[in-house]
């Protein structure tokens, strides 16, 4: 059985746990489907004409919105939904644990539970939610949830809703421009303390990006999705933004550094971990630190080898060192294409993964017209 499968079983038993002790106090409500239409949506006969001119309504809002029943099921979904969430070819009712697994633990499902039972809350519940998809970018966004009929079921204690609507507040693209602002800004910062230019960041973004996309749908690559492709393209200029810490005189010295200079100048990696710790992307701290890192453990600044170097950190040190090697510097001549080639292929297996060597050799031309469309001028 594949991940994704475990992922839903672990998610039903998950509910499973959290609404067993309900489960005993509460009688009634049963609802019906449309079996013919396949959507999960509720008979039109068990509800009031105004919950199905909601209904309608939500058809076709751009805002996504779901109706749970009491055990969280979600049973109608709006295009919104189907489309934010990639769920366009499924069958309802699945339950909502399923969208937003593992971020709904035990803990938090128990929360909304005994909100939406609660009469002091007025069975309702807000909560930021996270979802997390192979072939889409992360979504976080506040879900709002309210009864959305008058009918209720008896308990024991009270009697609570026997649907809920569900509303979301996507709040994804706001903050994560946001904080690409903030991070950026920072980059603009560490340009000015560095020789490089901005074209070279923006080339090593772009580099990086080709093979994170030739390791997409690669079973040995699972963790490479759409968001690590995105992220690796948007922190991949960050590489070296710890050089922001570093002395102007050994930054700009024309000539090779000496044992102290060379061992300030490593803790740039260091530097840009502890800059970049506040991006939520663990990535964004694996690049910094470990971008100088070699295959074969004589890198730094810790000497790790093979893959305990973080896959973002070897992909971009053979971005980086192309682009160095094809850049014209105060101590060299620019290489060709071709030269480049040749010198990234004898270091692979000992500077450089040599996997993903293979893939740099594949996708040579690319990288060649990434350099030409963004040479400095």
């Amino acid at each position: 059985m594949d991940n994704q499968n475990d992922n839903l079983i672990e998610a039903e038993e998950l509910v499973e746990l959290v609404e067993l002790e309900e489960e005993n106090n509460l009688t009634g409500g049963n609802y019906e489907f449309k079996e013919s239409s396949g959507s999960g949506l509720l008979a039109e006969a068990d509800l009031p004409f105004r919950h199905l001119k909601v209904m309608e309504n939500l058809k076709s809002s751009e805002i996504p919105a779901i109706i749970l029943d009491k055990r969280l099921n979600i049973i109608w979904e709006n295009n919104s939904y189907k489309t934010l969430f990639l769920n366009n070819k499924r069958n309802l009712p699945v339950n909502m644990v399923q969208d937003f697994f593992p971020f709904l633990t035990t803990e938090r499902i128990g929360i909304i539970y005994k909100s939406i039972r609660n009469k002091v809350t007025g069975y309702s519940f807000k909560i930021k939610v996270e979802s997390k998809h192979r072939d889409r970018l992360d979504i976080i966004a506040n879900l709002i949830i309210n009864p959305f009929t008058e009918r209720r079921i008896t308990t024991e204690k009270d009697s609570i809703p026997e649907f809920f609507i569900g509303i979301f507040d996507d709040i994804s693209e706001g903050n994560k421009a946001l904080l690409e602002k903030t991070f950026l800004s920072l980059l603009e910062a560490s340009k000015l303390k560095d020789n490089d230019t901005g074209n070279h960041i923006k080339r090593v973004g772009a580099y990086s990006k080709v093979i994170a996309i030739h390791l997409f749908n690669n079973p040995s690559y699972p963790g490479v999705n759409t968001e690590f492709i995105e992220n690796i393209f948007f922190l991949a200029p960050m590489h070296d933004v710890g050089k922001i810490g570093t002395p102007d005189d050994i930054l700009t010295k024309p000539g090779a550094l000496n044992d102290l200079e060379w061992k300030i100048m490593k803790e740039h990696t260091i530097n840009g971990a502890y800059i970049l710790r506040a991006y939520p992307d663990p990535m964004a701290t694996q690049i910094a630190i470990f971008h100088h890192e070699k295959w074969n453990g004589t890198g730094y600044p810790y000497g790790i080898n093979n893959t305990d170097i973080p896959l973002p950190a070897r992909i971009i040190s053979i971005a980086d060192v192309y682009d160095a090697l094809r850049m014209k510097r105060s101590y060299k001549s620019p290489f060709s294409h071709e030269k480049a080639i040749d010198i990234i292929t004898k270091d692979s297996g000992s500077h450089f993964d040599p996997d993903l060597v293979n893939i740099f050799i594949e996708n040579n031309s690319k990288f060649e017209t990434i350099y030409e469309d963004l040479k400095d001028s």
